[in-house]
């Protein structure tokens, strides 16, 4: 009888497990995780901890008796593999309950060992008993029990990506602080980033661009001190500066490591070693736009991984293609989804892209519809989006699968404009902000053309730019972009005919709509090179704060 067997058994290791018995009744499937849970969900720690999700028991909703019961599939907790056998294809097995030492032999190996949670030199958790990391049920339980044990009023969460945010909002009802080295949500590009600092400055004390110097206190942490010498009070503090790939199992037998520190595996999931697999957070995926090794690790992706390990494993042909990087954030009422390339990305790439920030409501104003912000990275040379940012508050998720969608089928983005979405006040706008971005990527391919503002400004820099600003003066008085004129658009054309038309011009309103129409007038009288600026005064203030605060 074939032997699969498969360390570790969160989301990776048992959909492998159940991929293979659904396909196969004749194959033996043997699970170790020296953990003492198994499948259990951990994106929704911090909604237990906030107590959004009652009891902690909900985000553990299978355990090793309903697999045996439902699968016939053997899974062992407190179980640790010591070492890897590749020649004999056995493996050495610690029973953490006994003691005992055992081997087992495989035909086939899935490693899903997983990732643990970064540290920080100046700060271990082990180390002080109100420090805390967010990666297993046990963490839950812990951070929940000392909160419920303790006085706890000052609470410091250290890292701004998905956990902190989301710790940040189930612990609002305390005084918290979020310390985030560079930008919120690194995988974003810093002008999208701040618009999530500007938002959580209205929540939390928020302290960006620094780091922990060393701490105060000696079992317990008192003091944060960070190298600009600001000390930060915490009764509790939380760790959340990510994650990296468990590999140390694997790297015993050589596999082989990719370049962003995970295991490289083909699209078979096959590492270097034969019969030996890799999948979840502890293996690195590649781009479905770039092609380039991508590392993210998300349960989503550690399902499908394991998905088709188990199907391979039984006969069939599933393979792996790609991921994009999708990943999206609730943090109180606002929400950040990414998707694809970033600008930077694109650049790092040497890609000529044209970006796109589309500012629209998600529903009309009679609705009560909120902004959100859509910024889309379309190739130049192909037309086609291959990257997307939005940072709004209902109706992101929607949005961003359907970009998800367009992007993985090689969409153009003129071909946005044409989706048949539904439509009705309680969801979306009669040109939905899908659409809208699809209606501005078809005037670029027409020939007008968009300007970031950091773009504006390092041009600026450089040679002479003509900034026409259309609104009203009154908008005009409160900003406006840097060495601009006020020419309101209704008197546009009289004005045009005192301007060189060699001349680099940029027209801009205040979120890009208005300035659109004042390209096409002089476009249309004969202009030749006229840019919108994209997002309009809107993004540009915000960028040029961002750029200030930067500086500070």
């Amino acid at each position: 009888m074939k032997k699969i067997v498969i360390i570790g058994s969160v989301a990776a290791g048992t959909s492998v497990a159940a991929k293979a018995r659904r396909n196969d009744e004749n194959v033996e499937i043997t699970v170790y995780d020296k953990d003492t849970h198994i499948s259990y969900s951990v994106c929704g720690i911090p909604y237990f901890i906030g107590g959004e999700v009652e009891e902690v028991d909900e985000l553990t909703p299978r355990d090793a008796k309903w697999f045996k019961d439902r699968f016939n599939i053997d899974i062992h907790t407190q179980h640790e593999v010591l070492n890897i056998d590749k020649e004999n294809k056995t493996i050495s097995v610690k029973n953490l309950m006994t003691g005992e030492i055992f081997d087992q032999a495989y035909d086939e190996l899935v490693l899903s060992t997983g990732s643990r949670p970064k540290e920080l030199p100046q700060l271990e958790s082990k180390d002080y008993k109100n420090a805390f990391q967010v990666k297993n049920i046990n963490d839950a339980k812990a951070i929940h029990q000392y909160i419920k044990a303790n006085h706890v009023e000052k609470i410091a969460i250290i890292g701004g990506g998905f956990i902190g945010l989301e710790m940040l909002e189930q612990l609002a009802k305390y005084q918290t602080t979020i310390i985030q080295r560079s930008t919120f949500m690194s995988n974003l590009d810093p002008d999208m980033s701040y618009m999530i600092e500007e938002y959580l400055q209205k929540k939390a004390n928020v302290i960006t661009g620094e780091t922990i110097e060393h701490v105060v206190g000696a079992d317990s942490i008192e003091q944060l001190v960070l190298q600009s010498g600001t000390r930060i009070d915490a009764d509790m503090v939380i760790l959340a500066v990510g994650v990296q790939p468990n590999t140390s199992l694997a790297e015993k037998i050589g596999v082989k490591i990719g370049i962003t520190g995970a295991i490289q595996v083909n699209q078979y999931l096959e590492t270097n070693i034969p019969h030996v697999y890799a999948i979840g957070d502890v293996t690195e995926s590649f781009s479905i736009v770039s092609g380039q090794p991508l590392y993210r690790p998300l349960g989503s992706t550690a399902n499908k991984m394991g998905r088709i390990v188990g199907d391979r494993l039984t006969g069939g042909d599933l393979e792996h293609k790609g991921i994009l990087g999708t990943g999206i954030v609730r943090v109180f009422d606002m929400t950040i989804a990414q998707t694809g390339l970033t600008e930077k990305d694109a650049n790092q790439l040497n890609m000529k892209v044209d970006v796109i920030h589309n500012i629209k409501p998600n529903q009309p104003e009679y609705m009560k519809g909120k902004e959100m912000v859509i910024k889309a990275i379309i190739d130049k040379e192909t037309s086609r989006i291959v990257g997307a940012q939005i940072v709004g508050y209902e109706g992101v998720d929607k949005r961003i699968d359907v970009l998800v969608t367009a992007i993985t089928f090689g969409a153009k983005i003129e071909d946005l404009f044409h989706l048949d979405l539904a439509y009705a006040p309680t969801f979306s706008t009669t040109k939905d902000p899908i659409i809208y971005t699809g209606m501005i990527g078809h005037n670029i391919q027409r020939g007008r053309n968009i300007i970031t503002p950091k773009a504006l400004t390092e041009r600026a820099a450089q040679e002479d730019i003509h900034v026409i600003d259309v609104r009203s003066p009154k908008q005009y008085e409160v900003n406006h972009v840097k060495d601009a004129v006020n020419v309101p658009l209704k008197n546009l054309r009289d004005y045009a005919e005192e301007v060189d038309k060699d001349q680099t011009i940029v027209t801009y309103c205040n979120k890009g709509t208005t300035g659109n129409a004042a390209q096409n007038v002089l476009i249309n009288l004969g202009f030749e090179n006229v840019y919108n600026l994209s997002g309009g005064n809107k993004n540009y203030q915000r960028y040029v704060n961002s750029i200030d605060k930067r500086r500070k």
